[in-house]
């Protein structure tokens, strides 16, 4: 439970009022002291994330946010990060203090949480310090349309039936895989992954170990090689791979040498699928052709990490674009959990492959994108196109392959 990717759990998030209790709430959940808990209204500020485990869900992280009333310059910023947090949150839980009752804050923030398709529990609070009746509690379900389930985080009363109820609601859905659903039990699968100073030491970056344990879990076999070896692993092989999936810096080279009857893509397309949207980010890429002089691209990371001398995002992307384009093209870079609301000025929009986004966050972006009317394409959807691999790439993937032919 401790090495699940953050990025692969159910993101529960709790929202309410200054001094509802979130805090409290989270570390009954978690039965530990996880959140600063304080009679002070506002002693959450910026989101707090907590990994742990609901069976029979499985590991989650739970959320706790600034209160959605916080006032003044600073409070404006706090409920705004708060809102932000929406982007990612699969399961919302509305936190009711029970000696105030539902006000227009919790209705503002409920309307927007349906709005988004996010399942959520509601909760009142503060159980032991209340007096309200049972006549008002039903007032405040028909105002809300919601059920309400009734806690006392200081004395952990109720936490249990709260748990019942986050595991009723938790969406679930097995069908996406990484690539369990495009081979079948005992084939062979190569995975080709360089091993140069980009490569952190001593341990295979998140993509690829996702990669194999898919691959592991299907009963498929997994047989990882360099680059520099991969002539070699093929001619030892008896039997064909029923595919071969490469680190998108080498696209060009394992191109080259996988023979044309053996599927072939790459970690960054297989998770353009797993975390968006395969097909959305194909069209994108055709854009590239249009770009004029002068104009914008946004390139996007979903996580902070220390640049190489030849880093990918920072200079190999804009480097090919100018090459694929010939235009002096104008470049903007945002990266973390932060994503710009300013996307008008933009041509393109090219993201890094979402190991470190949640889906819900990654389909947000794409949809906030398509919204703006801004093209989106990840980075291996635009390696393999600049390398003149693309349709090979996404062969397998019929729907994408026929968007690409038709855009």
């Amino acid at each position: 439970m401790n090495t699940t990717p953050t990025s692969s759990r159910l993101h529960i998030a709790l929202f309410g009022r200054r001094n509802a209790g979130k805090s409290s709430l989270i570390n009954a959940l978690t039965n530990q002291e996880v959140a600063l808990v304080s009679d002070i209204a506002g002693t959450t500020t910026d989101p707090v994330s907590k990994a742990m485990e609901i069976l029979p869900i499985g590991p989650v992280v739970i959320i706790d946010t600034a209160g959605l009333d916080d006032v003044g310059p600073l409070g404006e910023l706090r409920v705004k990060k708060t809102y932000e947090v929406l982007n990612k949150t699969d399961l919302a839980i509305l936190v009711i203090d029970g000696t105030e009752g539902v006000t227009e804050f919790e209705e503002k923030i409920l309307q927007i949480i349906t709005e988004k398709n996010i399942p959520v529990v509601g909760v009142i609070n503060k159980k032991d310090l209340s007096n309200y009746s049972q006549l008002q509690k039903k007032e405040w379900e028909k105002r809300l349309n919601l059920k309400l389930i009734e806690v006392s985080a200081r004395n952990k009363e109720g936490i249990e039936e709260l748990k019942m109820m986050i595991i009723k609601k938790a969406p679930s859905d097995d069908s996406i895989k990484l690539v369990g659903d495009l081979i079948k039990t005992g084939d062979l699968v190569i995975l080709v992954v360089p091993i140069d100073k980009a490569a952190p030491k001593g341990r295979l970056i998140l993509p690829q170990q996702q990669t194999i344990r898919d691959i592991l879990d299907t009963g498929g076999i997994a047989l990882v090689v360099k680059d520099t070896e991969l002539d070699k692993a093929l001619k030892s092989i008896n039997n064909k791979p029923s595919l071969v999936i490469t680190d998108s810096q080498v696209f060009n080279k394992v191109g080259a040498i996988v023979p044309p009857d053996i599927p072939f893509t790459s970690f960054s397309i297989l998770f353009a699928r797993y975390k968006g949207d395969l097909e959305e980010l194909v069209k994108g890429v055709r854009v590239i052709e249009k770009l004029k002089e002068g104009d914008k691209v946004l390139i996007a990371e979903g996580c902070t990490h220390h640049r190489q001398e030849d880093d990918i995002g920072t200079v190999k992307i804009p480097r090919w674009l100018r090459q694929k384009t010939g235009k002096n093209l104008q470049f903007s870079w945002s990266s973390g959990m932060t994503f710009p609301a300013d996307l008008e000025s933009y041509s393109l929009i090219v993201h890094c492959g979402a190991c470190m986004l949640n889906r819900r966050e990654m389909l947000y972006r794409i949809s906030y994108a398509k919204e703006k009317k801004i093209p989106i394409v990840n980075y291996g959807i635009l390696i393999a196109y600049v390398n003149g691999l693309l349709p090979r790439a996404i062969e397998i993937f019929k729907e994408a392959k026929r968007i690409y032919e038709e855009e």
